[in-house]
């Protein structure tokens, strides 16, 4: 048995990648924080029911779960921070007005999210709760936007959707759960033959809106045609407003939007707009949002919240190249001299790298590209000559 091998979709991340991993999670942070989103490091493990309660059955299955040799209950290792940063803002802060909260951290989760994905995302993301309105909504979109440039997209694409719409179909059809859910799963392929065979027995409004969800994608000519096609409930209504203004409010940012009324994605877990960012060259999203107001629910405490996330593994194929800062070799020597001098390099932001004796064959391994020399009383930093 080969013991260093890892399990499937579980891998090491190696020096160059990590830096750039870890640079990309300082200047996320930083740009979080600017807009004041305080950073919080929610625990790997939880009891599970902290972690799955109210975020649907797709995040359920997904969770790891372990049983807590202390206490004898089921624990899960967290498969998304954010019902973390919900639980942490209805009992923690406990806050009445609005909170804003940002974090990075790993994830682990049974499946990957598609073919050659990783199970342990290195996720990052800002969550904001206390505010219903839809000028939370566009201020998490333009932080992703900010986000997403700070990487390097210059021109990303946010493809957006509304889960009131087909709730307020299934609702006021009183379409049983059984039924509701296998029409959401078609919707998801957008296999019409399945919709028209399950809808045959509901009332032609719903069966005719149902039907036609699957071609509602497109830019804003799609909010109209949905204006005319769909039927003029409230809150469908209200869906087609928020996709308009976000439409509008985004178009200052140099970014593409379009809608997919059929797009559900996350819908046993959010409440309202949803959306995924790309970008040309990708073909999976660099992030995912939208508003999950029911969740904070579960936690005793309802709170309106909305917020995105993004996986820091993913990202960093946007970021250029990063190249490595070359070392200053140093001797092995018990020296009061050198040492001052060592310390005054790397103080001023060099690398310096002491050589341990017997491995001065291996020098080259080390990434240096200049030495220390005692020149008299001095330590003078010359090249290293190869050869």
């Amino acid at each position: 048995m080969r013991h260093w091998l890892l399990p499937e979709y579980i891998e090491d991340v190696l020096p160059a990648d990590a830096w750039r991993i870890e640079l990309l999670r300082r200047r996320l942070l930083d740009l979080f924080h600017r807009h004041g989103y305080r950073f919080v490091i929610p625990p790997l493990l939880e009891y599970v029911e902290s972690l799955t309660t109210g975020v649907g059955r797709d995040l359920d299955l997904l969770t790891f779960k372990v049983v807590d040799q202390i206490s004898g209950r089921l624990m899960g290792i967290r498969s998304d921070i954010t019902p973390q940063t919900a639980r942490i803002d209805a009992h923690l802060l406990n806050q009445q007005g609005v909170t804003r909260l940002c974090y990075a951290g790993s994830v682990l989760r049974t499946q990957p999210s598609g073919m050659a994905q990783t199970r342990q995302p290195l996720q990052v993301g800002a969550e904001l709760f206390g505010h219903a309105g839809i000028e939370s909504d566009l201020e998490i979109q333009r932080l992703l936007v900010q986000a997403l440039k700070l990487v390097g997209v210059e021109k990303p694409h946010l493809d957006f959707s509304h889960v009131a719409i087909f709730r307020a179909l299934v609702t006021h059809a009183g379409i049983d759960p059984v039924l509701e859910s296998d029409l959401f799963a078609a919707l998801q392929v957008k296999d019409t033959s399945a919709l028209a065979e399950m809808t045959a027995g509901i009332d032609k409004t719903t069966r005719e809106a149902l039907q036609v969800l699957p071609s509602l994608y497109g830019g804003a000519e799609t909010l109209q045609e949905a204006q005319r096609r769909l039927p003029q409930y409230a809150e469908i209504k209200q869906a087609l407003q928020d996709l308009r203004r976000v439409a509008h409010a985004l178009s200052d940012m140099e970014v593409t939007v379009s809608f997919d009324l059929s797009e559900l994605r996350g819908y046993r877990y959010h409440s309202g707009l949803v959306f995924a960012a790309y970008a040309e060259g990708w073909s999976g999203a660099l992030a995912l949002g939208g508003r999950y107001d029911e969740v904070g629910l579960a936690f005793g405490r309802p709170r309106p919240a909305t917020g995105f996330s993004m996986d820091m593994r993913a990202l960093i194929g946007m970021l250029p190249p990063i190249e490595e800062k070359r070392g200053i070799l140093a001797p092995y020597r018990e020296d009061a001299a050198l040492s001052r001098k060592i310390e005054e390099l790397r103080a001023a932001g060099e690398i310096v790298v002491v050589e341990l004796p017997g491995h001065e064959a291996h020098r080259a391994e080390l990434g240096c590209d200049r030495m220390l020399v005692r020149r008299g009383e001095d330590w003078e930093i010359l090249p290293i000559t190869q050869g």
